[in-house]
């Protein structure tokens, strides 16, 4: 499906069912250097269960028309705007990762418009290193390596998941490696979307001036294995949310590592059966 918003063109994946803008609206925001394609698995099965899904391409990323987010709560923003294009008055967020940040600055900037707010593999403050920012500047690709082999703890080890002919370790790569040729192709030479992103993570400071303005029930859904983004960094954001936290066995990349697992907990989440 694409919209304007923001009088720029915006893709988002509706899970192979029309949006109609009379069923609950659940938008899903995607992490650093990824795409829609995260939320393949739970779009659509929401999408098949009475939900109206939005799982946008975030500004600057393969299919949505930059330039690229100029912050954490600049994209925020941009997801409640893309929500409102689609035709939706209300609207639940789900965000994995930097998504996370942004779902949390829009159901802040909704209020009591918004249904529910889901953080996947969250944490706050999203700290990046100083090394590893400085590798993604000067070695993208090297850069890109750490995150992934850090992203998938040992539970995704073998090289087929959960099929033969899929290759979490491999997948996730060359997705990062799409989405980052991809900005040097459509906003100019010297583009650098992996770096962008996770200086957004990096700058971040208004978490829990966003957390007292949301309204909705909360839930974190987080990775006992975590090496990106550790469940012991959330402990004042689930209190300032007074969310309730639910668990998933698997590392940072929790809807490729744990597919099942994620959709289980989002259900839990949204109180939405099967």
């Amino acid at each position: 499906m694409k919209l304007r918003v923001d009088g720029r063109e915006a893709y988002a994946y509706t899970g192979g069912k029309a949006f109609d803008p009379a069923l609950p609206c659940l938008v899903f925001l995607h992490g650093a250097s990824h795409d829609h394609s995260a939320w393949t698995l739970l779009a659509r099965w929401f999408a098949h269960h009475g939900q109206a899904v939005l799982a946008p391409d975030l500004p600057g990323h393969l299919r949505s028309e930059g330039p690229l987010g100029a912050s954490i709560e600049a994209l925020g923003q941009w997801a409640v705007a893309l929500a409102r294009a689609a035709g939706a008055t209300r609207a639940a967020f789900v965000g994995h990762s930097m998504g996370s940040l942004i779902a949390l600055e829009a159901a802040a900037a909704m209020g009591d418009e918004a249904r529910a707010l889901v953080m996947i593999g969250t944490a706050y403050p999203m700290a990046v290193s100083d090394a590893l920012l400085a590798t993604a500047r000067e070695q993208p690709e090297q850069a890109m390596r750490q995150v992934n082999a850090w992203s998938i703890s040992s539970h995704a080890s073998k090289p087929g998941y959960p099929s033969p002919g899929s290759w979490l370790h491999g997948g996730n790569l060359a997705l990062m490696r799409r989405v980052q040729t991809a900005g040097i192709a459509h906003l100019g030479a010297g583009t650098n979307v992996f770096l962008h992103d996770f200086q957004l993570c990096h700058q971040y400071r208004g978490g829990l001036e966003a957390a007292a303005r949301v309204r909705c029930p909360t839930h974190l859904v987080l990775g006992d294995s975590d090496q990106m983004t550790p469940p012991k960094a959330t402990h004042a954001l689930a209190e300032a949310l007074r969310a309730r936290t639910l668990w998933v066995a698997s590392g940072h990349h929790q809807m490729g590592e744990q597919p099942d697992g994620t959709l289980m907990a989002v259900r839990r989440a949204l109180d939405i059966a099967g």
